[in-house]
């Protein structure tokens, strides 16, 4: 199977499936010297694991981390990283009729038809759970970048039909609600509204956004590897994200030159931006300014209200599906998030460095 390798410097490979021994990331391309320990990586593992509210799978998984190489007396040794999270609860008999047909708004009929053959326990490699490869891979990433000064924060911005209130809002809040909003008020009300999904056996989606600050200028090649067109690839390879933009995003199509394009100003010496539009890219590249993207996240496609669909002998059939699943993926979705803009972004830092002759002197001086 290809397609479970990101990055070109610093690279990570995830492998593992929902219901198999464990989930684990092979991590190349981390330089020697950085300080790492596996509570480094259970902190980010902890935001996205089951089971911390009623809004999520009550799956009990504590999703502990091990670290198998390329660590050595508490610091990165430049070697791969191996990463591994055994599973310990599986219910794999909740699935065993799943076999027969097809889920909608699952992976499924495409992967039989690819495959001809499908783990339908839980979706094997299209389920969620794969993200966890991908989350503590971003743990590490984010800690490296930490160290240049570089922050990443997400949280919802809308869940369902509830949106946050901008005046009311508080990165901390969004650490201390089981919705991951950063207004307590929207919070609240977003709550009552997944209990009336959860009473009516449905789920819903929402909108997850992310702040990327201390970004230096330049980072992103202006044709292929945009800093953009990266990110957007990296949170589409999200399993239920079906949206991305960038800045205004998709309100561009509205406005005009005049109002669209960010006016650069001096301040404190330094060139800046009077205001962001673009969202922190021009040309691919980042400017200066705070990169602000935000994912578009589909309802859970589990529910447990009938629905509509064929069988493998292509009767059509109506199926309840049962099992333990999130009436929401946003709240559990947000590490995910900051985790591959994590990824993206330092691995286009590290391309950076040979983008100008004066920097590899530096290095080699």
């Amino acid at each position: 199977m290809s397609g479970s390798t990101l990055g070109k410097l610093f690279t990570i490979t995830t492998w593992g499936e929902s219901h198999g021994k464990g989930i684990g990331v092979v991590i190349d391309g981390c330089p020697a010297g950085l300080p790492l320990c596996e509570e480094d990586i259970q902190i980010y593992l902890d935001r996205r694991k089951p089971g911390q509210s009623r809004f999520t799978t009550q799956r009990n998984e504590a999703d502990a981390v091990t670290i198998l190489s390329g660590v050595f007396e508490g610091k990165t040794t430049g070697t791969p990283i191996s990463l591994v999270v055994y599973n310990t609860d599986q219910r794999s008999k909740d699935y065993g009729d799943i076999a027969s047909y097809y889920r909608p708004g699952h992976a499924d009929y495409p992967f039989d038809e690819k495959y001809g053959f499908r783990d339908y326990r839980g979706g094997g490699r299209s389920s969620g759970r794969e993200t966890i490869g991908r989350v503590a891979a971003g743990a590490i990433a984010a800690k490296l970048l930490a160290e240049l000064g570089i922050e990443i924060h997400a949280y919802a911005t809308a869940i369902g039909p509830v949106t946050i209130d901008r005046n009311r809002f508080s990165l901390e809040e969004a650490l201390n609600n089981p919705v991951a909003m950063p207004d307590a008020v929207a919070a609240k009300a977003a709550q009552d509204y997944l209990d009336e999904c959860i009473r009516k056996q449905d789920s819903c989606g929402g909108m997850i956004e992310c702040v990327i600050t201390g970004m230096p200028v330049g980072i992103g090649e202006p044709v292929f590897d945009k800093l953009d067109a990266n990110l957007a690839k990296a949170i589409l390879s999200i399993g239920a994200v079906k949206g991305f933009e960038i800045g205004d995003g998709f309100a561009v199509a509205g406005s005009c030159g005049s109002t669209n394009n960010d006016s650069f100003v001096m301040k404190d010496g330094r060139i800046t931006k009077a205001t962001n539009h673009s969202g922190g890219t021009l040309g691919g590249m980042s400017d200066g300014s705070p990169i602000i993207f935000r994912a578009a996240v589909k309802p859970t496609p589990s529910i447990s209200s009938t629905q509509q669909t064929v069988n493998k002998s292509g009767e059509e059939i109506d199926i309840s599906i049962h099992g333990r699943h999130d009436p929401i993926i946003v709240p559990r979705a947000v590490v995910v998030v900051e985790s591959m803009a994590a990824l993206t972004v330092l691995d286009l830092m590290l391309s950076n460095m040979s983008s100008k002759l004066e920097h590899i002197k530096k290095v080699y001086s």
